[in-house]
């Protein structure tokens, strides 16, 4: 007769960089039920948002994550020129273009560098960092910065780039296409990679479509959504590219999906760096009026959408942000069950999660009368009193 035994993901594991929590049914080491907890982090960014002014939210949403941190940006920015009615010079457009094509390929490379980590690949990950800091370096020579580039605003960006800069940028493209080959080939003709990746964590087109998927892990399972095509922003329909999918719906095609997608980045790329017109940068919007706006982008992850209302003040008075991994994660619940415990860690890391992406305030509340039991002077104690205990300790 068989047992269910419980094995324990969580809240930190060296393979999930965030705390999360996975509680895994298994029946022998075959996975039949997970329970998958998140929203560990709470930062109160939207709420936050409404003590900014609409020009100082883009430095704080750009910390919603740090990998997608031109993608937050520029959705936000775009819900706001909807309110405003703004229409952004074509330059600005080619420019926000760039960067977020240079973030699509630093986040890609960073995910296929810890998947070869997770699977004992070292040598994956050592060619991958090495081939990624020159594009970290251009993106410092453009915007000043590595990771948060504060170079997007309502109306445009906040800084040109150069013909040199430019030209740089377009010469580490050049210079990728050949470690990129690399290590395409090494992934697609390495047995141990295939036996480790095929056929695991496979999730279906119907699944994907039905947990509202987006990003590499609806294209890794052959179903063809990409913002960028689908409402085209910034310069995205002024170029030529290519929508990438792979059929399979497991890691392996995830992973397929993303290196796939890193040669359509490099071709987007020269093409602005080529065609990318002269004249004005920012279309100076003085002020926005009251109104609502959406604005989304295809984030390394997949759709990041957010909401912005204004009621014609100088900051908006609501701001929702919903990440691809929101829509991601629960996928779990598809593509873990029937699987091997060994195989389970690699199926989790291969939507490429941001759990901190996930944040969402919990209410707690009476099961019977469902009557909050916490107000929000009661959180404010609580979390004070704590404060006053661990002190003590120090």
């Amino acid at each position: 007769m068989s047992r269910r035994t419980v094995v324990n993901i969580g809240p930190f594991h060296p393979l999930q960089e965030e705390a999360e929590f996975f509680q895994l049914y298994v029946d022998g080491e075959t996975v039949v039920d997970v329970d998958v907890r998140i929203s560990f982090n709470h930062r109160g960014i939207e709420k936050l948002d409404e003590s900014k002014t609409f020009d100082q939210v883009p430095f704080v949403v750009e910390r919603v994550c740090g990998i997608c941190s031109a993608s937050h940006p520029l959705a936000y920015i775009q819900a706001v020129e909807e309110i405003a009615h703004v229409e952004v010079p074509e330059r600005a457009l080619y420019l926000r273009t760039i960067v977020n094509e240079l973030e699509r390929i630093h986040s890609h490379l960073l995910w296929v560098g810890l998947a070869g980590h997770f699977l004992g690949y070292n040598t994956v990950f050592m060619w991958v960092w090495k081939y990624r800091e020159p594009v970290m370096d251009i993106l410092e020579i453009a915007t000043g910065s590595r990771v948060n580039y504060a170079n997007c605003k309502v109306g445009g960006v906040r800084r040109d780039m150069t013909r040199e800069q430019l030209d740089r940028i377009a010469q580490v493209s050049d210079e990728l296409l050949g470690p990129l080959d690399m290590l395409t080939r090494a992934v697609l003709d390495d047995p141990i990679l295939h036996a480790r990746l095929k056929k695991v964590g496979v999730l279906t087109p119907q699944a994907a479509k039905a947990y509202g998927a987006t990003g590499p892990t609806a294209r890794g399972s052959g179903v063809p959504i990409d913002v960028r095509r689908d409402d085209p922003y910034a310069a995205y329909d002024r170029l030529a590219w290519e929508v990438i999918t792979a059929p399979d719906g497991d890691v392996f095609s995830k992973t397929v999906v993303r290196l796939r997608e890193c040669f359509e980045a490099v071709r987007i790329i020269k093409q602005c760096v080529r065609d990318i017109p002269g004249g004005a940068i920012d279309a100076h919007v003085a002020a926005i009026p009251p109104g609502e706006g959406v604005g989304h982008v295809e984030a390394p992850r997949g759709e990041t959408f957010h909401y912005v209302r204004s009621d014609g003040s100088n900051r908006p008075v609501r701001h929702k942000v919903r990440a691809p991994s929101f829509n991601n994660i629960p996928t779990f619940k598809a593509s873990c069950i029937g699987q091997q415990i060994p195989d389970v860690a690699i199926t989790l890391a291969s939507v490429d999660p941001c759990y901190s992406c996930t944040e969402r305030m919990c209410r707690v509340v009476d099961a019977e009368s469902l009557r909050p039991r916490y107000t929000w002077s009661d959180l404010v104690r609580l979390s004070q009193q704590k404060t006053a205990e661990l002190r003590k300790k120090w």
